[in-house]
């Protein structure tokens, strides 16, 4: 039948058709494996074929197929390969190499993940949650009822109109949900960014970053918390390092106090980062109220704790010797440079 001898005659221009170029090579490819291709027409003849001999036909058609399929990969395989030997021998191994700059993490992350790995160190394990959170765990259970005047302290930022709902002012709202659902001890570390309705200035920004503490168990005392505190200290600004402890006020901790750091820059002579002080505050810190404890569903009676919470920005300040802590949140490349490292 003329029908077979065509498609006969095609199997072999398939197998034999000579392909020079890579535009050859795609025309190569229109014409027998394309979206048209010229196999269709061959397929769409089967119908007209006598019974006996359709299933001869379509292996015919199919081995058409299979070798312009084969001759087709194989092509592209040899001009890829030919290709990759040119680019080679172009190639000018005596040109000197290029320099590439590569990114780094910043410093806030940099000082942030310094700090967890020290805790780490003695069993703080991190936890993290959400950044809006509901007036219960951000205040209430924290000691702050809605009609506590401490809740001035902290000019909080309202979603809609909600007032029971806010962005975190504090990444202590982490350690009530995990008292509310972990049994003691408890031996954690909530690292995060909280957010204040403050004015922003060289000083203060209306988000911030913290690394808050939490250890509960039995016998819990405030010697604990000042020999975890004083470990940090050694390992963070240096073993000659000593802290200083001056009672403050926080509704969630009781007793309360605010910790200083023997200046890592003067080494307590006086200078402008300390004040001419010799220290430096960096955190605060106490016993866990047994109000909170109770607030969490713990006994107070049986278990104690303590407290602390890091502003990390504050110690990234001084350790990078930056003046603004706007500049920490604006990204101008010009002062990210400094945190860049060159590789050859």
């Amino acid at each position: 039948m003329e029908i077979f001898d065509k498609a006969a005659a095609l199997l072999e221009e398939a197998k034999n058709s000579e392909i020079k170029d890579a535009n050859s090579l795609e025309q190569y490819r229109i014409k027998y494996l394309g979206s048209k291709n010229i196999l269709k027409e061959l397929f769409g003849e089967i119908r007209n074929i006598p019974k006996e001999r359709k299933k001869e036909f379509g292996q015919l058609v199919n081995a058409i197929k299979q070798a312009a399929e084969d001759k087709y990969q194989t092509t592209s395989a040899s001009f890829k390969s030919l290709q990759e030997e040119e680019e080679a021998a172009q190639l000018d191994l005596t040109r000197p190499g290029y320099n590439h700059t590569v990114g780094s993490r910043h410093p806030v992350r940099l000082v942030m993940e310094e700090m967890v790995e020290i805790f780490k160190r003695i069993g703080f394990v991190v936890e993290e949650d959400r950044e809006i959170e509901d007036d219960w765990h951000n205040f209430s259970a924290l000691n702050l009822p809605e009609d506590h005047p401490a809740r001035d302290m902290q000019d909080t930022f309202y979603i809609s109109l909600d007032p029971a709902t806010v962005l975190r002012t504090h990444t202590s709202s982490v350690q009530v949900r995990v008292m509310g659902r972990q049994k003691p001890p408890i031996r954690i570390l909530s690292p995060g960014k909280v957010f204040r309705n403050e004015t922003i200035s060289a000083r203060s920004h209306c988000f911030f970053h913290q690394v808050e503490g939490l250890y509960i168990d039995k016998d819990v005392s405030f010697a604990d918390l000042l020999q975890t505190l004083q470990f940090f200290a050694s390992e963070f600004f240096g073993p000659d390092t000593k802290i200083k402890v001056r009672p403050s006020f926080f509704p969630f901790t009781e007793p309360s106090a605010e910790v200083d750091v023997s200046c890592f820059l003067c080494h307590g002579e006086g200078c402008n980062v300390c004040k001419h002080t010799g220290w430096v505050e960096i955190l605060g810190c106490g016993i866990v109220d047994p109000k909170v404890l109770e607030n969490s569903g713990i006994d107070p009676n049986e278990y104690s704790g303590f407290a602390f919470g890091v502003g990390v920005e504050r110690i990234a300040l001084m350790k990078y010797g930056v003046k603004d802590i706007r500049t920490l949140s604006e990204n101008d490349v010009r002062f990210l440079d400094h945190f860049k490292s060159v590789v050859v």
